[in-house]
C-alpha cells in the first residue's frame, strides 16, 4: 500500500493531467516533481491531497472551528474585523505564540504551531485566499517538498523574530511593536514572498519580482493602517523564506531528501500542537 511507483503514469496533483512517474516536471502546468518520487499514488491511496495548499487549507480551518469551539466568547458582538474571534485562553492551549508564551511560559515549541491559528472569520478568510494563490505557485518553481520547506521554516522565523522583539524593545510603537500574543498564517504566507522574489533573482525573471514587491508592498500598506497585524512576524517570514529559497536554489531539481525532510517537518509542527494542548492543560486548569 506504501510502495512506491516505479513505472508508469499517475496523476499531476496541479493540473489532474496525466504524466510520468519518472518526470522531473509536468509538461501540462509546469508543476516540479508532480509524481514525488513514485510515492505520490500511494499517498492518494491513502487519502492524502498531493497538493500542500489543501493540507494548509485543511489544517487552519480544523484548528479555526476548535478554538471556537473552547471559546464561550467567540459569538460576542467586538466589531466587524473581530468577527467570530476565538477567545485567548482557547489560543494558548493550541499553541499560540509570541513573547508571552515563548519566554514567559518557555514555550518555544509554539514558533511552529501558531501558524496555524487564527483569530477571526475575516483572518481566516484573507490568509487563506492567498495560500491559494502563493502556494501553488512556489510549489510550481520549487517542487512540493520544498514548497513545505519555505513555509515551515518561514512561519518559524517570522514568529520568532516578533517574540524577540517584543522581549527586548516593549516599547515601541504601536506599528512596530513585537508580538506579545500572536498567531495567523500571514508570516509563512510572507516567506513564499521572499522565496519568489529569490526565484526572480535567481531565473532573471523582473517581473516576477516586481509583481510579488506589489504584493508585499500591499501587505506593508495594510500592516500600517489597519492595528493588530503583527509586521515583525511578516519580517521574519519574508527574511526566513528568501533564505530558504536561496539555500534550496531554485535552478536546482527537488531531491528525495527535500520530500522526506518535509515530511518530518509537518510531523513536527503537528508535534507542537500537540505539545502545547498537553502542557496548556495544567496551567489554565490552575
Amino acid at each position: 500500500m506504501l510502495g512506491r511507483q516505479r513505472e508508469g503514469s499517475t496523476v499531476c496533483p496541479s493540473c489532474g493531467r496525466l504524466v510520468g512517474v519518472r518526470d522531473a516536471v509536468c509538461l501540462s502546468c509546469g508543476a516540479r516533481n508532480p509524481a514525488l518520487f513514485g510515492f505520490g499514488p500511494a499517498l492518494r491511496r491513502l487519502g492524502g491531497d498531493l497538493a500542500f495548499p489543501n493540507v494548509i487549507l485543511a489544517g487552519c480551518l480544523v484548528l479555526y472551528v476548535v478554538s471556537l469551539l473552547l471559546s464561550p466568547g467567540a459569538l460576542a458582538a467586538r466589531g466587524f474585523m473581530s468577527l467570530l474571534a476565538p477567545d485567548w485562553p482557547a489560543l494558548f492551549l493550541l499553541g499560540g505564540s509570541g513573547a508571552e508564551p515563548v519566554f514567559g511560559y518557555g514555550r518555544w515549541w509554539t514558533i511552529l504551531s501558531a501558524g496555524w491559528l487564527h483569530g477571526g472569520l475575516l483572518h481566516i478568510a484573507f490568509n487563506m485566499m492567498w495560500v491559494r494563490d502563493l502556494a501553488p505557485a512556489v510549489a510550481r518553481v520549487y517542487g512540493a517538498g520544498r514548497l513545505v520547506l519555505i513555509y515551515l521554516v518561514s512561519g518559524a522565523g517570522g514568529f520568532l523574530l516578533t517574540s524577540l522583539v517584543a522581549l527586548v524593545a516593549p516599547g515601541l510603537p504601536a506599528i512596530l511593536h513585537g508580538g506579545v500574543r500572536t498567531i495567523g498564517a500571514s508570516a509563512p504566507l510572507f516567506g513564499l514572498f521572499g522565496a519568489l522574489i529569490c526565484f526572480g533573482q535567481r531565473t532573471g525573471q523582473r517581473g516576477v519580482r516586481q509583481l510579488v514587491l506589489g504584493w508585499v508592498a500591499m501587505g506593508v500598506v495594510f500592516g500600517v493602517l489597519f492595528p493588530g497585524i503583527d509586521n515583525w512576524a511578516h519580517l521574519g517570514g519574508f527574511v526566513s523564506g528568501w533564505l530558504v529559497a536561496r539555500a534550496l536554489d531554485p535552478l536546482r531539481e527537488e531531491r528525495p531528501g527535500h520530500v522526506l525532510a518535509a515530511v518530518v517537518g509537518l510531523a513536527v509542527s503537528l508535534l507542537a500542537v500537540v505539545a502545547s494542548v498537553v502542557t496548556a492543560l495544567p496551567l489554565l486548569r490552575g
